[in-house]
């Protein structure tokens, strides 16, 4: 049977085997003789005739499969983001004779050279088997970041911060060679930084990568755990990734607040292939949340871009939008951008869809809806090729007045963050509180990895 990257390409044949359970519905009365006892003992056990090495169940599955078990991925985030921009774009490049291309591999996946099973390990795991000496290196991590996965959570990246200076490198069997450093740096305030490097080269110098961990901490209570990481491989594909995570105390509300970001960028090496993505959320523990994205991406003569954000004002407040376009080396652009604002079941949505050709020629399509609480809607819009309506219907108003995901649920998973422990502060010395920018700016790609 057939696997595919996204699973098997045929419904796997699972064979139900119930184990049937013998009970004898006249036992023998209590009168009966001992060796009739143990007549009936023997045929008893003679119809259960269970395998000592099976299990207590009642029913088990087995699979009968003749290819060796490969997970299955979920595409669904990557077929939500495609979606759109290849269904747009057929039907914007038909009007304009343009042949689309489906996506590569190197959008869709980032680890296909790696075995399948190491998959189903966590990231601690797979890097840092439990059995590996104290002083073997880093294993490779020669695979670009995935495109549309959001912020990942702390416990996937396995961050493990050494206890003591570490400066050590070496040669593998296959002569791979590696480093690891670690140390701590000081500063003014209460500052400290505990840091872990790494990093490695194949032995042809075709492949590269570099990892760096750390934790931040002050008096004033800021405390930050952060990710970066960038390499290439053997195939030209380079990459770039950060990742942090931030609590400290909002200047203006006074309120803890815990903000976490991600930025991720990789490029082809075989053809014109690039993406860019930056992320953000942003809590306080009242109920405020700002969440976002910006993303970027080109395939050959494809082009595309995509912005939307949530706020939420912790009130009843909600304010939502989402603006995406593409265009083609040919001229040919196409777009689609939304927005909705509610508040106590009242409020307002509206939106355009648009396209222009080659040549020039613009068609675009307007609308809009006035919520007023009381199960009417206004609904109206129009278009350039003479389309209008304008209309008020009975209807429900629905909206997500808070977010699905919300403080406590970042406090929750955010213990390593939390756990960070600060310098101890001596006594009749107070922290130096700065109000300038509430959080420290997000390191830049490299200009290698610029999107335009």
């Amino acid at each position: 049977m057939a696997a595919t990257s996204r699973g098997f390409a045929s419904p796997p044949d699972f064979k139900l085997t119930r184990l049937r359970l013998a009970f004898d519905p006249h036992p023998l009365p209590s009168t009966a003789t001992n060796a009739a006892r143990l007549r009936d003992i023997r045929k008893r056990r003679r119809r259960l005739s269970l395998p000592m090495a099976d299990p207590p169940a009642v029913t088990r599955i087995t699979c009968c499969c003749s290819d060796s078990v490969v997970p299955i991925r979920s595409g669904k985030s990557l077929d939500k983001a495609e979606e759109w921009r290849f269904d747009s774009k057929k039907r914007a490049q038909r009007a304009a004779g343009v042949p689309v291309s489906a996506a590569l591999p190197f959008f869709a996946s980032s680890s296909s050279s790696s075995p399948a099973q190491s998959r189903f390990l966590s990231k601690q795991e797979k890097y840092y088997p439990r059995c590996t000496p104290r002083n073997s290196g880093p294993q490779s991590r020669d695979s670009p970041p995935k495109r549309d996965t959001g912020i990942a959570n702390e416990k996937e990246w396995g961050i493990s911060l050494l206890n003591e200076n570490v400066n050590e490198s070496g040669t593998n069997e296959d002569g791979t060679t590696w480093y690891r450093e670690s140390g701590e740096d000081l500063g003014n305030n209460g500052y400290r930084c505990r840091w872990t490097r790494m990093g490695g080269t194949s032995h042809d110098a075709s492949s590269q990568w570099k990892e760096t961990w750390w934790e931040k901490s002050d008096w004033t209570g800021y405390k930050e755990l952060g990710v970066e990481k960038s390499g290439r491989n053997a195939e030209g594909d380079s990459w770039w990734e950060t990742w942090q995570e931030v609590i400290h105390q909002d200047e203006w509300s006074n309120l803890a607040r815990i903000e976490r970001s991600a930025q991720k960028q990789a490029k082809s090496g075989s053809e014109n292939a690039g993406w860019y993505e930056k992320w953000w959320e942003k809590y306080d523990a009242k109920g405020w949340t700002e969440k976002g994205a910006h993303k970027y991406g080109r395939l050959n003569e494809q082009s595309w871009w995509e912005k939307w954000g949530e706020h939420y004002d912790g009130r009843g407040s909600v304010l939502k939008w989402t603006d995406k376009w593409a265009e083609t080396e040919l001229g040919t652009k196409w777009g689609d951008k939304w927005e909705e604002k509610f508040f106590a079941g009242i409020g307002s949505r509206q939106g355009e869809t648009w396209h222009v050709s080659p040549s020039g020629e613009r068609w675009s399509r307007t609308w809009g809806e006035e919520h007023f609480g009381n199960g009417k809607v206004h609904k109206y819009g129009k278009s350039t090729t003479g389309e209008s309506w304008d209309i008020v219907v009975d209807e429900e108003t629905y909206y997500e007045a808070e977010p699905h995901y919300g403080w406590a649920d970042v406090v929750g998973d955010s213990s390593q963050l939390l756990s960070i422990k600060p310098r101890e502060r001596p006594p009749g010395v107070y922290p130096a509180l700065d109000f300038g920018s509430s959080s420290p700016s997000v390191d830049e790609p490299p200009e290698e990895f610029s999107p335009q």
